[in-house]
């Protein structure tokens, strides 16, 4: 499998290759040279697998000659044996039509973990053969940054630097983070808004002097083979509910629009997705981009599901390439447009391939807020903000197919936004007994600002340059 850049002059990559780079060199983001394809037949055969031999099925042509079948299946063995559900990601029905799948049952509570937890461990394996050092530099908006240290707390040959928008996350995602007290995890809250931090990660990523010195990788959904992870869970809800002879539509709560390329990446696969379904909170910029064609970034307001607190979407980049016919240089100049003016217009091209498949939906705080208070009322399910605003999504709604069920993707354990959950429902979710001390825990972390040269000379200062 051969791995090409949205903007068409990076070089070629193998998976090894793109797990370990993460952004291209051209500011592109890696994609398949073409999507893998399974069968009718191919699908119905992967109908009751373990999660982990479904993940090694789903995931092979993605990792070519880079793992054998035999060591894949190790590694995901290996990262989904640390989930507390024995089925890893649990689907759960609400009423006739609406169904959960529960992506929160990792070490962090979150559905990064389903890709994290691989990661680490793909990070390990390649540098291993390498004898390379990995400065992970990453921006979380709550999630990713727990998520990616617990996966590479302790590891040798990995440093891992996350930066989070100060006081922008909650105090269980901060303390999830900021308590890992391993030598190689640095944590960074910097003033400014999650925007801003991933564009010092970025800018980090392109900076000649930085990357000449270190290995700098990425563990947020830049990086491919964490997209790649997530593609899994799709077919395993899918096949739940009848695939490859049923349809399924999934509701997606988006901030960064990797977890839902996931499924669009699925769909090309051949897994048979009535509709993905992009639900926004008022933070709106890809509802406006896939109802209007205008992708252009407005000023962030901070709300109740912080994760989705984004005016830049980057996996966005992808979908782009993917509807453009993979005209690299059409993306390359959007981007750059876009960089430069914070906005770019669809073609109608662009557009109408994504109205095949995705709608849209802005949710404010009411909508999220009145399904909260529906799935506690009617079905005894306590949810997150962020989970709430993709079921809101998920049931207003409108013209499906009367036998497509809708699975929403419920992304985050309801413990991490207990204030918020309280707020809707008044009902204060108690933390997993596995971390149920996490409010006593000693924190560590610094504080910066948001500026790229304090940030990039903290980096500098403390990261192992590469093949020491």
């Amino acid at each position: 499998m051969i791995y090409v850049s949205t903007r068409g002059q990076a070089p070629a990559l193998d998976f090894e290759g793109v797990t370990l780079a993460g952004l291209a060199g051209d500011g592109g983001l890696y994609v398949p040279e073409a999507w893998p394809q399974f069968s009718h037949a191919d699908i119905a055969a992967m109908a009751g697998l373990p999660y982990a031999q479904l993940a090694q099925r789903v995931m092979q042509p993605f990792v070519g000659d880079s793992l054998t079948p035999e060591r894949l299946l190790e590694l995901t063995t290996a990262a989904y044996g640390r989930f507390a559900h024995a089925a890893v990601t649990p689907l759960k029905q609400l009423d006739e039509r609406q169904w959960l799948l529960e992506l929160f049952h990792g070490p962090t509570l979150a559905f990064k973990d389903v890709a994290l937890q691989l990661l680490g461990l793909l990070f390990e394996e390649f540098l291993a053969r390498r004898d390379d050092h990995l400065t992970i530099v990453g921006a979380t908006s709550g999630d990713t940054g727990s998520a990616a240290i617990d996966a590479v707390a302790g590891r040798a040959k990995v440093d891992i630097f996350m930066l989070h928008p100060q006081g922008r996350v909650s105090e269980v995602q901060r303390r999830q983070m900021t308590t890992v007290l391993a030598s190689n995890v640095h944590n960074v809250a910097i003033d400014g808004s999650f925007d801003d931090a991933q564009a010092t990660v970025k800018r980090m990523f392109n900076d000649a002097a930085v990357t000449g010195r270190f290995g700098i990788a990425a563990v947020n959904s830049i990086n491919w083979a964490r997209l790649m992870a997530q593609v899994v869970y799709y077919f395993a809800a899918a096949l739940q509910l009848g695939a490859p002879h049923r349809k399924v539509a999934f509701a997606v709560p988006t901030g960064n629009f990797g977890d839902v390329f996931a499924g669009y990446v699925a769909a090309q696969m051949g897994l048979p997705i009535e509709r993905l379904i992009v639900a926004t909170n008022i933070n709106d910029i890809l509802h406006r981009a896939l109802s209007s064609g205008d992708y252009s970034a407005g000023t962030v307001t901070p709300t109740a599901a912080p994760s989705m607190d984004i005016q830049v979407s980057s996996n966005f980049e992808r979908l782009l390439f993917d509807a453009a016919g993979r005209d690299a240089g059409l993306v390359a100049a959007q981007m750059q447009t876009f960089e430069t003016t914070r906005a770019l217009q669809l073609t109608n091209a662009q557009r109408a391939a994504m109205a095949r498949l995705f709608t849209s939906a802005r949710v404010d705080a009411d909508g999220m807020v009145a399904a909260q208070r529906w799935a506690f009322s009617a079905c005894g399910e306590v949810i997150d903000p962020h989970t709430a605003i993709a079921l809101q999504a998920a049931r207003d709604e409108q013209g499906l197919p009367a036998d497509v069920p809708v699975v929403t993707l419920a992304t985050a354990h309801p413990a991490k936004f207990g204030d918020a959950v309280h707020a809707a429902i008044g009902q204060h979710p108690a933390l997993p007994e596995r971390m149920g001390d996490l409010l006593d825990r000693a924190e560590r972390y610094d504080r910066l600002p948001g500026d790229y040269d304090t940030v990039r000379d903290y980096v500098t200062a403390r990261a192992t340059p590469r093949h020491a």
